[in-house]
């Protein structure tokens, strides 16, 4: 039986935010739970739980926008919007002296950084807000006015504040414990690599006990492929993405009999004769890297979430889990049998033939492939996987991993890098605000001290009432639940959780259930 505490008030929640008005200090009561358990199969366990904490009153309000900067140029037409809900003190008193002049009645809050690892402690700045309204549209109607008088404004529930309690969270909580356990979990793309499934269809298709979403993904084809995973990815032994710098991953060993969570690093080098090159991604479009971390890239080598950077000189590596056309445009081709003998050499596009596999380059690396390759020759591709110690891992057919980002919890310890993994920028404290430091619906894995896999998923965006977690909710969540190791998967509207193939939580997403790049799934061992 799974020993599940919810963390009362979520520990660290306390230091991770606070206002100077009247909500930073206001007392709830103790949080009350509710939980159902459910055994799958022997080893397998499902906890569904609401937590709730009584006399929580949150409201809707108009948050003021500031004027914000980022690390791209100003000519870079992929330049996010550049607005921001935390800024200066002079900002602040300066912006609410200006709406105090034209009839708004206003409040300047603090912000402080939630505890990470690596970004600075204490104050991050200030925002200023307007009402508190019952409804959403009470607020929407403010902002208008607000607007109108020449400001830029969002809307947002104070529920999603860190320095105020969520007043509900549905969580669900899987359990596997390998020793018990005689069936398999694994990562799966499904077989194909360039497209999205939902999570629970990849369930019933493949009769899943339990299954939740996987690493981050492609969205829009201005950002590559739809459904090519944005991390490292490996099914079945096979790597089918590349990681995204150094990003904390899910390693399911020996059939998810062996898990861990480390930081992992991924190199790929193509060699023909004496030549070698090295390969930057596998299973992408040359030229464009979601996520960024690649060397060479640009505006960043780092891991950037959610930004698209651009390699001039790349060579991408086409394996047969991409199961649509290969993208066209300049550059150089090298088709490979199974063998690595060279079949054909040319203009890019065509499909990835039986067994074989593709390279694909442009700029040098282009350059490199017409120089050094010719056909019946042989291309022979090694790949490496290592942990950012440098320690390699091994991986063969019974293994897979699902990569995203950040670490959680380390050695038992909350220990979020959330600034080494790319989810937030100190120096820009825009980049990655409402996607770590404001609730939100979260998916999460965590090994306990008895080597037991924990899959997690909190509902938000107040879906049948849920807010969700902050990054550091989610880590103070996998610890109380007895996580030695955890990491946060992709979240948001991709958040879900299916068991027996049904879908068990509330997806954020009007449409519904999102279609995603990779799943977890845990597998009975009667299939």
């Amino acid at each position: 039986m799974l020993a599940l505490t919810a963390p009362a008030l979520l520990p660290g929640a306390a230091q991770a935010g606070s206002a100077h008005t009247a909500a930073a200090g206001r007392r709830t009561a103790a949080p009350t739970e509710q939980w159902t358990t459910q055994t799958l199969a022997p080893g397998v366990v499902v906890r569904t739980g609401v937590i709730r904490r009584p006399g929580t009153k949150h409201s809707w309000t108009v948050t003021v926008q500031a004027p914000s900067s980022t690390r791209w140029t100003a000519n870079d037409p992929d330049a996010p919007a550049t607005w921001a809900e935390v800024s200066t003190r002079t900002w602040a008193d300066d912006t609410s002296r200006e709406l105090a002049e034209a009839g708004f009645r206003t409040r300047v809050e603090s912000v402080r950084w939630p505890r990470y690892a690596d970004t600075p402690q204490g104050l991050m700045g200030y925002r200023v807000r307007i009402g508190r309204y019952a409804t959403q549209e009470e607020a929407r109607t403010a902002a208008s006015a607000v607007t109108a008088a020449g400001f830029r404004t969002a809307l947002s529930w104070t529920g999603y504040d860190i320095q105020e309690p969520a007043d509900q969270e549905n969580v669900h909580v899987a359990v596997i414990d390998p020793k018990a356990f005689d069936g398999t979990v694994e990562a799966t793309h499904d077989g194909n690599v360039a497209q999205r499934e939902t999570t629970s269809a990849v369930a019933r298709k493949l009769t899943s006990l339990v299954g939740v979403n996987g690493g981050f993904f492609v969205l829009s084809p201005g950002d590559g492929v739809p459904g090519t995973v944005s991390g490292l990815g490996v099914y079945q032994g096979e790597t089918a993405s590349m990681a995204a710098g150094s990003r904390s991953a899910l390693i399911l060993g020996d059939g998810g009999h062996d898990v861990r969570i480390a930081d992992l690093t991924s190199t790929v080098t193509a060699r023909a004769g004496k030549a070698a090159f090295r390969i930057q991604g596998i299973n992408r479009v040359p030229g464009t890297v979601r996520d960024c971390g690649r060397p060479g890239g640009t505006p960043s080598e780092l891991p950037w979430q959610d930004v698209t950077c651009r390699l001039a000189d790349d060579m991408v590596q086409f394996t047969a889990a991409f199961q649509a056309d290969l993208p066209t445009g300049p550059g150089a081709q090298v088709v490979l049998d199974a063998s690595d003998r060279v079949v054909s050499v040319g203009a890019r596009g065509g499909r990835v033939p039986a067994g074989g596999h593709v390279l694909q380059g442009i700029g040098r690396a282009a350059d490199w492939l017409t120089a050094h390759v010719e056909p019946y020759s042989r291309v022979k591709v090694g790949e490496v996987v290592r942990t950012t110690g440098g320690r390699r891992i091994a991986l063969d057919g019974d293994d897979s991993v699902v990569s995203a980002a950040p670490t959680l919890v380390e050695d038992g310890r909350i220990d979020i890098d959330a600034a080494a993994e790319g989810v937030v920028d100190p120096e820009y404290t825009s980049f990655g605000y409402a996607w770590a430091n404001v609730r939100q619906p979260r998916t999460m894995a965590g090994v306990d001290e008895r080597g037991r896999l924990i899959l997690a998923t909190v509902d938000g965006r107040l879906k049948n009432g849920s807010e969700g977690f902050t990054l550091h909710e989610a880590a103070a969540f996998m610890k109380s639940l007895g996580a030695v190791q955890a990491m946060n998967l992709d979240g948001g509207g991709s958040t879900a959780m299916a068991v027996n193939g049904r879908l068990v939580n509330q997806p954020s997403d009007a449409a519904g259930e999102r279609a995603v790049g990779d799943t977890v799934q845990v597998l009975p061992g009667d299939r």
